[in-house]
């Protein structure tokens, strides 16, 4: 008997884009990108446990004007130790990672499609088909979050996407 093949899952994962935009994850010479730099112990457990190769991605413009989400990125690579906790002169350094026993782990993704205009968070606060969704939630803070099928193709209604939405 054939193992059951597992559900493909979503996610909305945010990056600053004074810091990392979407065009940058296009433009990436390899086609791809870590996902480095969490610090959240809730938000590695979804990219170390949860997060398979093939998981859309919903990638979201935080701390902008407006905020939301800009296009559709893919999950590339499972989890796997996030080397910068280990580098004392990077950013993301944690002195109480051991390399022994690592910490911190990163994704890697990949973009699809970039969305022909952002998706504001008013706009999804809007759309009642919407509630619930973990972004749209007072005080919801974490830079990974999962997202419903459900809330996944309302995204894509909303985006006019028609186009493919795996690589």
């Amino acid at each position: 008997m054939s193992p059951k093949k597992r559900a493909r899952h979503y996610w909305l994962m945010k990056s600053e884009p004074d810091k990392y935009p979407f065009s940058a994850l296009e433009s990436e010479p390899s086609g791809k990108t870590m996902w480095d730099g969490v610090r959240n112990y809730q938000a590695r457990n979804m990219m170390r446990d949860e997060m398979k190769v093939g998981d859309g991605v919903l990638f979201y413009h935080s701390n902008a004007k407006p905020p939301g989400i800009r296009g559709l990125a893919e999950i590339v690579t499972e989890g796997y130790t996030d080397q910068s906790a280990f580098d004392p002169d990077d950013a993301h350094f944690d002195p109480k990672s051991d390399p022994e026993k690592p910490r911190w782990v990163h994704v890697d993704i990949s973009a699809i499609a970039p969305f022909n205009e952002l998706i504001s968070l008013q706009a999804l606060k809007d759309n009642p088909r919407l509630d619930g969704m973990e972004v749209i939630r007072k005080g919801s803070r974490l830079s990974v979050q999962p997202v419903s099928e459900r809330e996944w193709g309302e995204v894509l209604k909303m985006a006019g996407y028609k186009g493919k939405t795996s690589l």
